[in-house]
């Protein structure tokens, strides 16, 4: 019989970008996206960040207004099928960790924050899905509300991804206030432009790529005005966006620009946009750029397509961070999979989801990459490499499980550790350290052989093991790892037995 159980019948995307939400729905058959749906609202949430980097009340109740309607599109998707993601803006913002609480509650799925890195590699992704396959590298680029993405790459790989702290929306309001377009503001924006792509101009000129593609909203709404123009038919070039620039010069003024293909609501920050485009057709000498209908979203729905057909991202790089400190994989997978045994013997009782068993595998696999920087305290090195990493796949909240179950994994711990993580979150997050504690304290030697545990008992926060007859007594190292490890978990308020 064919297997019908591989895939989900829908799956949809959402990209909380900082100048628009988007959402795309897809159908998946026969392992083919097929999109249904395609929303967008401009939400702003850039705009709504005061000067102490907190967002206004005002930009959080559009945007979860917007992500209410968006919840009505999907309320009826499984858990997974859908992916959310923040992008520069959610990066940045000092009160974030509450609207995504709130935004999460009112979509009714998770939402997550993407770095700048994890950005690019999507953004990447769902654009060589849109593009016709052709013979060597090609550059991407995506101007977003806050960020602004450059990538090479080839086929399906990025090979070279840079997320650059300038986008459309916070260009247009350092350099074009009030809507002025006068060539002092253009002059300006230019050289801050240039400035951001110095650092990266002369890696991405020598790339050897052959083709240069935008995707987007600041740059789809360039092609319009090129192609409203009668500029050129089907790309973009500098000449073209020189001749944009200088309409807008002689305008003068956002109230009096009318450009053909323009919509209203990207106007207030088409100037921002178009000077980073211009600097970097200048910096990187880009002859012409084809538009790419594939972006961020499109990259999200063929990641979380990769996901359900076992071919997650996450997974090759728990594997390539192993291989580059010189993780021991065999000891990593004896402690993942006792790690397994203990929560297969607990979820129901602690009511734990898949996505713990997931976070659990990766803190397994990866809990001692701290051994490369010291054996001392190698728990606190290997928390700081977790959370500092460009870590492909990952998202923050998920780097931020990592760390804290690879902090925790040893020595003395505290409840203060587990911070960093929403306050809701934090008893699973504690029962998750414990199975981690206790599988790399079985497996102490190194060894495949362990005490035989017959029986697992877990109830609201105690743990008890009952091993098999005279286990303990000829092992008397795991023993006393035991005694220890009660009396560390008694001052976090677990009891953990064993006999």
């Amino acid at each position: 019989m064919k297997d019908q159980q591989q895939t989900p019948q829908y799956l949809a995307s959402i990209d909380l970008g900082s100048n628009s939400f988007h959402m795309v729905v897809a159908r998946i058959e026969d392992g083919h996206v097929h999109i249904l749906d395609n929303l967008k609202e401009m939400v702003r949430l850039g705009a709504g960040l005061d000067k102490d980097g907190r967002l206004s009340q005002e930009a959080c109740t559009r945007a979860l207004f917007c992500l209410e309607r968006f919840g009505e599109r999907v309320k009826d998707f499984p858990q997974g099928n859908v992916a959310a993601v923040g992008t520069k803006t959610l990066r940045q913002a000092k009160n974030s960790r509450r609207f995504l609480q709130e935004g999460s509650e009112v979509l009714g799925h998770p939402i997550s924050v993407i770095g700048g890195k994890e950005e690019a590699r999507l953004v990447y992704l769902g654009v060589s899905h849109s593009l016709v396959a052709d013979e060597g590298k090609r550059f991407v680029m995506d101007i977003g509300g806050g960020s602004t993405e450059l990538i090479v790459g080839e086929d399906f790989e990025p090979q070279h991804l840079r997320s650059l702290n300038m986008g459309c929306v916070s260009m247009s309001r350092e350099f074009f206030q009030n809507g002025k377009l006068n060539k002092k503001y253009w002059k300006n924006a230019k050289i801050a432009a240039h400035l951001k792509l110095r650092p990266v101009r002369r890696y991405f000129q020598k790339a050897d790529w052959s083709s240069a593609t935008g995707a987007s909203g600041t740059i789809k709404a360039v092609g319009r005005v090129v192609n409203g123009l009668g500029l050129e038919s089907y790309a973009i070039t500098l000449d073209s966006l020189y001749k944009i620039r200088d309409i807008m010069i002689e305008a003068g003024d956002l109230q009096n620009l009318d450009l053909p293909g323009l919509m209203s609501d990207r106007q207030p920050v088409f100037a921002g946009g178009l000077a980073i485009l211009i600097a970097t057709f200048e910096a990187l000498k880009i002859e012409t750029m084809q538009v790419s209908e594939g972006a961020l979203r499109e990259g999200l729905l063929y990641e979380r397509l990769g996901r359900i057909k076992s071919e997650d991202t996450r997974l090759k790089t728990v594997s390539s961070v192993q291989q580059r400190f010189q993780i021991s994989q065999k000891h990593a997978r004896r402690v993942s999979k006792k790690a397994h045994q203990l929560l297969v013997a607990c979820e129901k009782d602690w009511n734990l989801r898949l996505e713990d068993a997931e976070v659990l595998h990766w803190a397994s696999s990866l809990h001692e990459i701290g051994l490369a920087v010291s054996l001392s305290g190698y728990q606190k090195h290997g928390a700081y490499l977790l959370d500092n990493a460009d870590l492909p796949g990952f998202s923050f909240e998920e780097q931020d499980w990592m760390s804290v179950l690879v902090r925790c994994h040893r020595k003395k711990i505290s409840k203060r550790l587990f911070r960093n993580l929403p306050e809701k979150d934090q008893q699973t997050a504690l029962r998750l350290v414990v199975l981690l504690r206790l599988a790399t304290l079985l497996h102490r030697s190194r060894k495949e052989e362990t005490a035989v545990i017959e029986k697992i008992t877990a109830n609201e926060n105690r743990l008890t093991l009952k091993f098999a007859k005279n286990e303990l007594k000829n092992h008397p190292l795991q023993l006393a790892s035991l005694e220890q490890e009660a009396h560390y978990l008694q001052n976090v308020g677990f009891d953990l037995k064993f006999s």
